[in-house]
């Protein structure tokens, strides 16, 4: 069995540790009423955008979320204001969000949830939130992010111990043939779960080099409608709008609906993603062109 496909299996186990640990990680976190921006990169850009909607749903402030490369001026006299930079960052050593922590030291706290602290986000954020047992031997992100996002939103109130079953659930089910078979899947999502039908898409993206893409719900009719026919999925995480699951029927694609909660449900993505690629004769724990961590040569000079 590969990595990835262990490491999948193994979430159900690691979001409990999560919330077993919670208590300690609470007073680190975002405080109720700050203003506070989301950096990641990748999978971990996508997992703040959920976050981000999340925390403005529950009422706890307002919540912006940003690839850590494209984040305005923070803190300048002209630049956004921000209680809190929280930096999701597996590896501890992505550049963008390195280099972004650097800009904003001693202006503006940050907090860090990573999976490694001996890496360089030990020495540049305020406060560390380390999740270092559901770190990953994989190149593609899995348990990780979905137990980051877990203890979020059992940090923001939410009742998360219905996902424990559901998870355990998505990992023993069968991967339908029509899924595996599918030439083309679009992931959607609405809210919060919009963040991760935009992982989803990404997950099988790289595990297999499949032909994915993500949408808001409510967009999927103006335009990437177009592209759905027999042969073909439409998967969505989130609440279907009225009359969606209609318009997709009348084109011949398979709509995948929900059943568990969006995040077990993006166990399943993963779980196909994996299983495509065995039927393409792929190797998920070396995906082609992709590392653990991007580190580029203008990574900031560690003091």
């Amino acid at each position: 069995m590969s990595w990835t496909a262990q490491e999948i299996a193994s979430q159900p186990d690691c979001w409990q540790q999560a919330l077993d640990r919670l208590p300690g990680f609470a007073p680190l976190l975002p405080r109720p009423g700050e203003r506070v921006a989301v950096v990641g990169c990748g999978t971990s850009w996508f997992m703040a955008q959920s976050y981000a909607a999340l925390r403005e749903r529950a009422g706890q402030g307002e919540t912006d979320a940003y690839a850590a490369s494209e984040v305005p001026e923070l803190g300048a006299p002209n630049g956004r204001r921000y209680d809190r930079v929280l930096a999701l960052t597996r590896s501890g050593t992505t550049t963008e969000v390195l280099e972004l922590l650097d800009r904003v030291r001693g202006r503006i706290a940050t907090t860090a949830i990573t999976a490694d602290p001996a890496t360089p986000i030990a020495d540049l954020a305020d406060d560390l939130v380390v999740l270092d047992f559901a770190d990953e031997q994989s190149v593609v992100q899995t348990r990780f992010p979905t137990t980051q996002l877990l203890l979020l939103r059992a940090h923001l109130g939410e009742d998360v111990s219905a996902v424990l079953a559901d998870g355990a659930a998505a990992v023993a089910a069968p991967v339908a043939e029509v899924l595996l078979d599918a030439e083309q899947i679009s992931f959607l999502g609405r809210g919060w779960t919009y963040g991760l039908a935009r992982e989803a898409a990404l997950k099988v993206r790289e595990t297999a080099a499949w032909w994915t893409e993500s949408y808001p719900a409510m967009e999927y009719r103006h335009g990437p409608i177009s592209v759905a026919r027999p042969g073909r999925v439409v998967w969505s995480l989130g609440e279907l709008p009225d009359g969606l699951a209609e318009q997709v029927a009348e084109t011949g694609a398979h709509l995948e609906r929900r059943t568990l909660d969006p995040v077990a449900e993006l166990v399943r993505v993963q779980r196909l993603g994996v299983a495509l690629a065995a039927k393409l004769g792929r190797d998920v724990d070396n995906p082609q062109h992709l590392t653990r961590s991007v580190v580029l040569p203008s990574a900031v000079a560690q003091p």
